[in-house]
């Protein structure tokens, strides 16, 4: 089935009328009822009722009127909207992150891009990894910074770069007992009740606790989950539980947690840039340099 067999039919039934229908279509008659018997072929049911020269919907043809208008106008649409952004370029640029490995990246990154690109507006999204994954995937984001724990994760089959690798550590309040040692043992960690992020948001997040600690004989127990790095740090402060976190999260939140080493040091998470694979568009490009360039000149580049 091709758009021009759903033209074809609207007109028919528009007009009631094979011959006026093809005047209006500019294609001969026998042209246009070979088209429309093979557009039924193909659906399996009759459109038309053929009386003479005029013809009249079935029922089911009522229906796949409805729904053969509304595929040729989001048609129309799409091109209407890529028509316009090829004559005026680009407007806006929508970015996906996560926010507490990114907060001393991310600022630096949209000074810079707006510098270079005036005329492109910066829309950022605060969305879980799961969110980013399916934004990047439908086009909603054009460009993501995040962190990627795991190669199995969410983002495995995009296009990614490494920015920083973070250090991890425990987040344990200031009144903690853990807080006055220089570290902190991962069977040690795992006595306490931790908080965590929601899994049906997360996952990649709960892959990761199972995977540092799978040499732990008792697993860590999350007693709460929260479907956001600010809630879980509140819950932390307020005295809860314990929390497994990136050490720029003491960039974001400054003094309210305590972050401690863990012991043996877990491997340092990637955190980068995202996008789909592909040719990038012009302002993504830019995007994409001005975040390396960014990561570059604060000190937070990749350690080889």
């Amino acid at each position: 089935m091709e758009l021009r067999h759903l033209r074809y039919f609207v007109a028919v039934a528009e007009m009631e009328n094979v011959s006026r229908a093809a005047l209006k279509l500019h294609v001969s008659q026998p042209t246009l009822s070979t088209q429309i018997r093979d557009l039924e072929d193909e659906l399996g049911f009759t459109l038309f009722e053929r009386t003479g020269k005029s013809v009249r919907l079935t029922d089911a043809g009522f229906l796949f009127l409805k729904e053969a208008r509304a595929v040729l106008e989001r048609t129309n649409e799409a091109v209407r909207n890529s028509r316009a952004f090829a004559q005026a370029g680009e407007t806006e640029l929508h970015v996906g992150y996560a926010p507490t490995p990114s907060g001393h990246i991310l600022s630096a990154t949209i000074r810079a891009f707006q510098k270079a690109m005036p005329n492109v507006h910066v829309k950022l999204h605060d969305w879980s990894n799961e969110e980013i994954a399916v934004g990047l995937r439908d086009g909603r984001l054009s460009v993501a910074l995040i962190a990627r724990a795991l190669e199995r994760g969410p983002f495995r089959d995009f296009r990614f770069e490494e920015l920083v690798r973070e250090h991890v550590r425990l987040a344990v309040p200031p009144n903690h007992p853990f807080a006055r040692r220089r570290s902190v043992s991962l069977a040690d960690a795992a006595q306490e009740p931790f908080i965590g992020l929601t899994r049906e948001d997360f996952p990649d997040y709960h892959g990761y606790l199972a995977s540092l600690f799978a040499s732990v004989k008792n697993k860590p127990r999350v007693i709460q989950e929260h479907d956001g790095m600010t809630s879980v740090v509140s819950a932390v402060e307020a005295g809860t539980g314990v929390a497994v976190a990136v050490e720029a999260l003491g960039y974001a939140f400054g003094n309210r947690v305590k972050l401690v080493r863990l012991t043996p040091e877990p491997k340092p998470i990637s955190f980068g840039i995202a996008a789909r694979k592909g040719r990038l568009s012009p302002a993504t490009e830019k995007f994409w340099q001005c975040a390396k360039e960014a990561a570059a000149s604060i000190g937070v580049f990749p350690k080889k």
